[in-house]
């Protein structure tokens, strides 16, 4: 994994649970054969990598329905 592409993708999520979450759903995605919504820089890269550089160039984004959650907060 990528440090840099991590603190990159940290810098666009409100909170590291929301990013684990968008993670893995979007790896997840990809493995079952979805395309990336970014260019591999080359055949063989790492598709946590593909999946961090997807929300460091917000290209993946999080959605939120605070009214799912009614009055009781998240």
């Amino acid at each position: 994994m990528n440090v840099e592409l991590l603190e990159q993708a940290k810098m666009r999520v409100p909170g590291i649970p929301v990013l684990v979450n968008m993670v893995s759903m979007r790896f997840k995605q990809l493995n079952e054969g979805m395309r990336p919504l970014v260019k591999p820089l080359s055949h063989d890269e790492d598709r946590l990598d593909i999946v961090l550089r997807e929300i460091a160039e917000g290209k993946l984004l999080a959605q939120y329905d605070f009214d799912k959650f009614g009055e009781k907060g998240i």
